[in-house]
């Protein structure tokens, strides 16, 4: 299965109805402080509170019956869990979540909520993969990839058609599109969808800081990784990226950054101080990038995708009176 604009469009009416389309966001004051105009994509009022339903549902509505009454398994560190545990209740399905042992409460419950399974692992000395290609194997599920699947990328390309219709209903052409890139299926499909409709923006991946995985691998032209820690970035923790996201970004000429944490909490900051919008510390990143490096973006229309906002409370509580 090819991965394009249309499969795209496809996966928009394959999930139309069951997903929120989010607001495009701005503030004259957070443009003051940049000095750009800076619309950002609020994806953490999504439901589930990530982007992440949108690719889990495309894919779960695209598996066959047998698969769906078999089971389904995802692998992540909280954002895709939730999205595939909501999806399967949405489809009849049961899901079973392979979650790091430090991952936050408020992404563990969230799974749980929704009628999730969920199987710790401890990062420190397995491979997440490794667990869930056991366990798939063990109880006959179907894996439901946080990235590197055409189905998933496809449904988070989504996000662009979205920023594509509010850009015109605003009558908006943006210069450049940031987007937080852990695995690179939310970059893939945004930059595919935004692209197709203005050739001309600038896309750009941010990373965390010292761990820049995609960077990497689109200047080697490989998957690379990086070690898989504790983050507190965790929703773009993933220690490597897709075969297929890699190739996706390939085509594109992706401009790769990175944030520190500090950058991060310093966006999480702003968000709320002028959109009223919590984002959690990955969720941040893009944005983080754009007040970070003001003179990048200095005078230009700015896209920034707010990923999610699954953060717990008192980390939450702690970045604002930081």
């Amino acid at each position: 299965m090819g991965f394009g604009i249309e499969t795209i469009r496809d996966a928009a009416r394959r999930i139309e109805g069951r997903v929120r389309a989010t607001p495009l966001l701005s503030s004259p004051v957070l443009d003051e402080l940049t000095g750009a105009k800076v619309l950002v994509k609020a994806e953490s009022l999504q439901l589930t509170g990530s982007f992440k339903i949108r690719g889990a549902l495309n894919t779960l509505r695209s598996l066959t019956d047998a698969e769906r009454d078999a089971g389904v398994l995802a692998f992540s560190t909280g954002n895709h869990g939730q999205a595939v545990a909501a999806s399967a209740q949405m489809t009849g399905a049961r899901a079973t979540v392979v979650m790091p042992q430090d991952a936050p409460r408020i992404k563990v419950e969230g799974v749980r909520w929704w009628g999730g399974e969920v199987v710790f692992y401890d990062p420190a000395t397995q491979d997440r993969e490794e667990v869930g290609r056991d366990l798939v194997h063990e109880r006959g599920l179907t894996l439901v990839h946080p990235y590197d699947d055409v189905r998933v990328m496809s449904g988070q390309g989504t996000v662009g058609l979205e920023i594509v219709d509010q850009l015109r209903e605003g009558g908006h052409s943006p210069d450049a599109v940031v987007v937080p890139c852990s695995g690179g299926g939310l970059s893939s499909g945004v930059f595919e969808a935004v692209r197709d409709a203005h050739p001309g923006v600038t896309p750009f991946v941010v990373e965390r800081d010292g761990y820049p995985k995609m960077a990497r691998s689109l200047a080697s032209g490989r998957v690379e990784k990086v070690p898989a820690v504790p983050v507190f970035l965790d929703a773009i923790g993933s220690p490597t990226v897709g075969r297929h996201t890699l190739d996706a970004l390939s085509r594109h000429p992706v401009d790769p950054l990175t944030v520190t944490d500090d950058e991060a909490r310093v966006a999480m900051r702003e968000a709320f101080r002028t959109l009223k919008l919590v984002v959690e510390p990955g969720g941040s990143a893009a944005l983080a990038a754009v007040l970070a490096q003001r003179e990048r973006f200095a005078g230009q229309t700015v896209v920034v995708v707010a990923s999610g906002g699954n953060v717990d409370a008192s980390v939450y509580a702690d970045v604002l009176t930081g």
